[in-house]
């Protein structure tokens, strides 16, 4: 997960930075921290951010081509 991706998930979701900490279970500064880039964060907390998103409803769309991104997962069914 990118930090623009963390971003345009969270919009999606209408989460806030801090909703998303503590979804995530971390303080606010991880979030704030790995979204403007001011610092590596490690692999397991972007693991559990990135969980956290997709828990709320966001998909993780890889590198295919046209680049990565996110979107709402399709709501209507139970998969």
């Amino acid at each position: 997960m990118t930090p623009a991706q963390c971003r345009a998930a969270r919009a999606l979701l209408e989460m806030t930075q801090p909703e998303l900490a503590a979804a995530a279970g971390f303080g606010l500064s991880t979030i704030v921290d790995f979204e403007k880039e001011r610092r590596v964060v490690s692999e397991t907390a972007q693991a559990r951010m990135k969980e956290a998103l997709e828990n709320a409803g966001i998909a993780f769309i890889q590198e295919n081509g046209g680049g990565v991104g996110v979107r709402l997962r399709d709501r209507s069914s139970n998969g």
